[in-house]
């Protein structure tokens, strides 16, 4: 490796022109006025030919980044099943639907579990891990554990934490 290192070097110094003079004459560059619609070709043409870039395509993803999304997505997911809950408690007393915590309690106390199961696994989930991951946060805001390595470690202490605290929601 370090040999075809060395003749790369020398082969890129020989291949470059070598300048005897200290100054190098540059060419002028002269201005002239382009009419606007040719100028906005001239740009569109020039567009074209831009490289386009790759975004996310050439990086390799990360837990930071699926732990930032699943962040978003858990605060929409539990702002948004609030907002219904509020909604609808509104708009269900107009339509004669009883919507007091006694009859809530009562309605939910006559599901089967497996509904009950596949209501709060999710709603817990969601709330276990925005919860934890706002902790996360808040300590990282008290200028703890910025390094990469206690980002991880606090990363999988999230997961962790969430999943003990979805169990303990179930388990309610």
């Amino acid at each position: 490796m370090l040999s075809t290192r060395v003749l790369s070097r020398g082969l890129l110094r020989s291949a470059r022109p070598r300048s005897t003079a200290f100054f190098t004459p540059r060419r002028m560059i002269t201005t002239e006025s382009i009419p606007a619609s040719d100028a906005s070709s001239i740009l569109a043409a020039q567009r074209l030919l831009r490289p386009v870039s790759p975004h996310l395509s050439i990086y390799q993803a990360q837990l930071t980044w699926y732990m930032s999304m699943t962040t978003r997505i858990t605060g929409v997911a539990l702002s948004g099943v609030f907002y219904l809950y509020a909604i609808g408690y509104v708009l269900a007393s107009p339509f004669g639907v009883d919507m007091s915590v006694a009859n809530v309690s009562k309605k939910w106390g006559e599901l089967n579990g497996a509904i009950k199961t596949a209501v709060k696994a999710p709603l817990a989930a969601c709330f276990g891990y925005h919860f934890w991951n706002g902790v996360r946060h808040l300590v990282w805001d008290t200028g703890r554990e910025l390094t990469v390595r206690g980002v991880y470690r606090t990363g999988y202490g999230v997961l962790g934490l969430t999943a003990l605290s979805t169990l303990g929601l179930l388990v309610i």
